[in-house]
């Protein structure tokens, strides 16, 4: 998960079930092997984009999460 240029990428090692997203995130890298949906809601109700292994989406600052 990319933030800010000033901080560390946070991974998410074998990640699943529904995880919010830090508050400064910007970008959602799926490094997995499966698809990852991320949500513009923090316990992964809304509808969400799936962001299939490989690809990456920008995600808004302040709220959200993904599950895998």
């Amino acid at each position: 998960m990319f933030r800010t240029e000033l901080t560390p990428l946070t991974v998410y090692h074998d990640p699943h079930g529904c995880h919010k997203l830090p508050l400064d995130a910007h970008v959602l890298t799926n490094r997995t092997d499966r698809p990852v949906t991320v949500y513009g809601d923090p316990f992964c109700l809304t509808p969400g984009l799936v962001v299939r292994p490989g690809y990456g989406a920008h995600v808004a600052p302040g709220s959200g999460s993904f599950s895998a």
